[in-house]
């Protein structure tokens, strides 16, 4: 069974809009788009790749808002560092791959790389913090999160912004400015 099977079956065990099943179900979404990515080529490649990109963008500021500050109470504050430290490098791993053409030799291998990075960070935050905010928070402030994580997304950026990347506070600074920013950048290119 794949890993985003495993994942769209653990958030169907629990309540709409919990925050670890929206986390869940974005994950899946993750894999499936990158396995997108690596499957196609030209038009079909950079429009998967740039839903990949946007999604993993929203999903990390989101997670380094909401989640991790809870994270660091319940899975330790060691292990949600650990979670943002991987959240930079990969910010600036996206910023370059937006940058490459998605065709390129460069880009596979690089693609290919990013998509274990992923992978890896996704399975952490799956193993170690989401069990942590299963146990110890109420599914009532699951929920509550869950809509948090909602509206950080909506207002998050777009595309990476490395210099923000891992550090929450300077996120919940200059998130809005930056989405605001990017959702005309992506209006602007169709």
């Amino acid at each position: 069974m794949s890993s985003a099977t495993i994942e769209r079956t653990a958030a169907a065990r629990l309540p709409d809009g919990d925050v670890v099943a929206v986390l869940l179900t974005q994950h899946a979404r993750i894999r499936d788009l990158f396995a997108t990515v690596r499957g196609t080529r030209g038009d079909a490649r950079r429009q998967a790749f740039d839903e990949l990109r946007a999604l993993l963008a929203v999903h990390e500021v989101a997670e380094e808002l909401i989640v991790r500050p809870v994270a660091k109470r319940t899975a330790g504050e060691q292990e949600a560092e650990h979670r943002n430290t991987e959240e930079a490098e990969a910010t600036e791993v996206l910023k370059r791959l937006e940058q490459m053409d998605p065709d390129s030799a460069g880009f596979d291998a690089a693609i290919e790389e990013f998509e274990r990075a992923v992978g890896e960070h996704a399975d952490h935050e799956e193993s170690e913090e989401f069990p942590s905010i299963l146990r110890e928070c109420t599914a009532e402030h699951r929920h509550t999160m869950g809509e948090r994580l909602a509206r950080a997304e909506r207002l998050a950026p777009t595309h990476p912004h490395p210099s923000a990347a891992g550090r929450p506070a300077m996120v919940a600074l200059t998130g809005p400015f930056a989405a605001m920013t990017d959702k005309v950048r992506d209006a602007l290119s169709g």
